[in-house]
């Protein structure tokens, strides 16, 4: 029987910032924005319901008084993300 893909990664735009954090220390939301081609709105919320399910810390400082939001993916997302792409390349015969 085929592993099911995880829901909450098999979204474009959740994937797409999972695929990109995996591969930095940490990432600033204005970054992600320009990554994906994503609204501010739109990254905004998948963001949180990354960081819900654990996949993901988000760090919110401000410099000056401009604010500053940095994420990281945490040991649950990596697993995560590592167990979905091991799904799909059971899919694709990979």
């Amino acid at each position: 029987m085929m592993k099911e893909l995880n829901p909450l990664l098999h979204s474009q735009l959740r994937l797409a910032i999972m695929s990109i954090l995996m591969n930095v220390e940490e990432a600033d939301f204005v970054y992600l924005k320009e990554k994906t081609e994503s609204t501010a709105g739109n990254l905004s919320v998948q963001l949180d319901k990354l960081s819900s399910a654990g996949y993901i810390s988000i760090d919110k400082t401000f410099i000056g008084k401009k604010p500053r939001t940095t994420c990281r993916v945490t040991g649950l997302g990596r697993k995560a993300f590592e167990e979905y792409v091991d799904a799909l390349k059971e899919y694709l015969n990979l």
